[in-house]
């Protein structure tokens, strides 16, 4: 299968290799290719250039937005989620159009300092206004409520623990719920929550997970949900 990843940060990078060492065709997009490879400083969170990662993984092709988008059967949406529209608009209306699109960004807004606020919370939520400006694309909430390394692998936590799934599309979270299985996710720990107005809960763990990881000082940690029953 061939997914586009939107996002060059370590989610991005994270999730892109985990999909290239299953077999699936990668393509990872940003803003300007060129000016991506040239950067030689780390990024914000002390990552490596993404080049030097890209020298390690030279199977994921670099695009813009627009042509990565246009490549993907699959999106995923790894950017900063303050930037998430913008970008997905970048990527194209017509190149999301019929596909799922994997949302695993978080509205974390860092312009009033440390800790980040939600921008939107309660009443609204990253995953809904992705479905509102693109409503022919199919999107899935997953995957937000953990560190990056987990998402990919969920035996780094010992024990059982659990991934939501927000979407209004049956057939994309029964797709989505597939590519969590091929990560090591067993199907007792997927829960699927409904529909995208769902998300709003989902985003809402972050604070928690920040003051958790704050305690921890890193975040190989994750949730379970215990004696849930599903709905039927």
């Amino acid at each position: 299968m061939s997914y586009t990843v939107l996002g060059t940060g370590i989610v991005g990078r994270t999730m892109a290799a985990k999909l290239a060492s299953l077999g699936h065709e990668v393509v990872v997009g940003t803003r300007d290719p060129g000016a991506t490879l040239a950067r030689t400083e780390p990024d914000g969170m002390g990552n490596p250039p993404f080049a030097h990662w890209h020298a390690e993984h030279d199977q994921v092709r670099l695009e813009t937005f627009a042509e990565a988008a246009a490549l993907g059967g699959t999106i995923v949406n790894a950017t900063s989620g303050g930037q998430s529209i913008e970008v997905l608009l970048a990527a194209g209306v017509s190149n999301l159009s019929g596909k799922v699109l994997i949302d695993i960004a978080n509205p974390l807004d860092f312009s009033h300092g440390m800790p980040p606020i939600l921008d939107p919370v309660n009443t609204d939520s990253l995953g809904e206004r992705i479905q509102r400006t693109f409503p022919d694309a199919l999107v899935v909430k997953t995957l937000n409520t953990m560190n990056c390394a987990v998402m990919v692998d969920p035996a780094r936590v010992p024990g059982e623990h659990t991934v939501f799934v927000s979407g209004d599309d049956t057939g994309a979270k029964k797709a989505v719920t597939e590519l969590l299985g091929s990560f090591g996710w067993p199907q007792a720990a997927v829960v699927d929550l409904g529909g995208i107005v769902t998300a709003r809960g989902v985003e809402m763990v972050l604070p928690l997970w920040l003051s958790l990881y704050g305690a921890f000082g890193h975040g190989d940690f994750n949730f379970h949900v215990q004696g849930g029953h599903p709905r039927g």
